[in-house]
């Protein structure tokens, strides 16, 4: 086999056809495959996302949780206090130590008071994280049969296809060492450019088989000759004959 630099111009319009031949399967292979392999990796993103709110909303409920039983303590030991100040009040020895200790009391009672509201804010609190959780749990779990769905649809499809198109990669993989770097590169660009993925066409009735503008005879003439690569003057993809196949 001849080195890409060694062949000639027919045998370039040669590999660089059969390239986009074997471009055109893999391509169909993809669109047999649809959105498949796209929502299957939106799926598994949204499902990570899902999971990492989820336990922030565990820990956020957790951290809720160990709010109300501190204000809890508190009370408990608020009401300990209480008791303690008033058993002290029957053995003052004057006003100002009853004073003073009915001062504390009433601290305490405004402490408990503090404490039993912020007990109800945080239980509002929490039963607003666990609603917002069991809707994400739920989610997630719809998300995850949804993804089991998709997989198994895109397993269905790849263990149709992973055969012919291992096959059409190796094939590809052998066709591509035909052709100069820069040729491929412009080959790759054209392709890409456009969303039936053609970078390399016949002429059809006189004209081209991408853009279907009129290719003028005499450049259909020089393109039956195959002396030049020749791009299409309209949409730039390489113009071949219908006897390229058999160029030598």
């Amino acid at each position: 086999m001849a080195s890409a630099k060694n062949m000639t111009v027919g045998q370039r319009l040669k590999s660089l056809y059969d390239l986009q031949n074997i471009d055109s399967q893999l391509d169909e292979i993809q669109i047999l495959k649809g959105e498949l392999p796209v929502e299957v990796q939106d799926l598994e993103d949204e499902i990570l996302g899902l999971e990492t709110r989820i336990n922030r909303l565990k820990e956020g409920v957790g951290e809720v949780e160990a709010t109300i039983n501190k204000y809890a303590s508190s009370i408990k030991e608020a009401e300990a206090l209480i008791l303690k100040y008033e058993k002290q009040q029957d053995n003052v020895k004057n006003n100002r130590e009853y004073e003073a200790l009915m001062k504390e009391v009433e601290l305490q009672k405004l402490d408990i008071q503090l404490a039993n509201k912020r007990i109800k804010e945080a239980k509002i609190t929490a039963q607003n994280k666990d609603l917002t959780l069991k809707a994400s749990e739920a989610r997630l779990d719809n998300k995850n049969k949804d993804l089991e769905v998709k997989k198994q649809e895109l397993s269905k499809i790849i263990k149709t296809t992973e055969k012919e198109e291992d096959k059409l990669n190796k094939r590809r993989d052998r066709s591509i060492k035909k052709i100069e770097p820069r040729l491929l590169k412009s080959y790759d660009r054209v392709r890409k450019a456009y969303r039936n993925g053609l970078g390399v066409v016949m002429v059809e009735r006189d004209s081209c088989g991408g853009c279907y503008n009129k290719i003028p005879l005499q450049l259909q003439a020089e393109i039956n000759k195959r002396k030049r690569i020749i791009p299409c003057e309209h949409c730039g993809r390489v113009l071949v004959d219908h006897d390229v196949m058999n160029a030598e």
